[in-house]
């Protein structure tokens, strides 16, 4: 059964996106040392940039920054630190880079900074859970917000006894953080929500979510995925993160056939082009 996406209109400060017409994909720079599967690559401020206007270039819609880790047993990084590494790079695209850029991080001072410096949209792992003031500051900007359920944290989230209805605990966290964001006066046209494959789940969580995403639909928001070269991948295919190409595609690939919005991928141009074969697909009627 092919679900067609729900079309949707996200706010972000100076420009709207359309959801629905095609599937965004969402690009992804980590500037970080310890990445599970890139750390390292762009640490340096120049090779970031460059990086950056390659995705573009690729067909990303969206870039998504991150100067933390947030793999499984991922040491916290400083303010400081975070701050030192992001903003250069975003500094450095003003009035180059085309497409909106989304700052990953749970840290409201290191979104501010990054909003000011012209980033659009937060990509926060821990719905607004790490940060009291996170909210605040998304609605300050009138950024848009994606809210991730992850069990836990990066450090312990492993570490966790597993859920007994990982369905019913990823409805549950949500609700409330849209409620949160929603107080906090963040509009529901700016919230984008991510049931966080692979934070806290094991392989059999992973699978019901992905087989299954019609159980965020009740919310009435658009979807968010993120399964590129995730660890799932490698359990079922039993290979290393630089092999997981072909499985990030067919993972990616279901999806988009139950309606997801936005696909957060590394490898930009090979899932632009999954994504329109897919889309192209799931446009045609199901009639026979």
């Amino acid at each position: 059964m092919i679900t067609k996406a729900k079309r949707y209109t996200l706010s972000l400060p100076n420009k709207t996106l359309t959801l629905g017409e095609k599937t965004l994909v969402m690009g992804i720079l980590n500037i970080t040392p310890d990445s599970f599967s890139d750390g390292g690559k762009f640490l340096n401020t120049e090779k970031a940039i460059s990086r950056a206007l390659e995705i573009e270039l690729e067909g990303a819609d969206i870039l998504d920054i991150g100067a933390e880790s947030s793999r499984p047993n991922a040491e916290p990084v400083s303010l400081a630190e975070e701050l030192k590494r992001v903003l250069p790079v975003i500094e450095g695209l003003k009035g180059i880079l085309k497409i909106p850029i989304s700052i990953d991080t749970y840290k409201a001072e290191v979104a501010k900074e990054a909003l000011a410096k012209g980033a659009e949209l937060v990509n926060d792992i821990s719905a607004l859970r790490f940060d009291e003031n996170m909210g605040r500051v998304v609605a300050d900007f009138g950024a848009a917000l994606c809210l991730m359920h992850m069990r836990g944290s990066p450090k312990n989230m492993q570490q966790l006894p597993f859920s007994n209805n990982i369905l019913e605990e990823i409805q549950k966290d949500l609700a409330f953080a849209i409620e949160q964001a929603e107080n906090l006066g963040i509009n529901s046209s700016q919230i984008i929500l991510d049931p966080g494959i692979g934070f806290g789940k094991n392989l059999t969580d992973n699978l019901k979510i992905l087989a299954n995403l019609s159980f965020l639909e009740k919310f009435n928001l658009p979807i968010l995925i993120g399964t590129s070269r995730k660890s799932f991948i490698g359990q079922i295919l039993n290979n290393l993160e630089s092999d997981r190409l072909m499985g990030t595609a067919a993972s990616v690939t279901a999806a988009i056939l139950q309606g997801v919005h936005i696909i957060r991928v590394h490898d930009v141009a090979q899932m632009v082009e999954v994504a329109k074969i897919t889309d192209a697909i799931a446009n045609q009627n199901n009639e026979i």
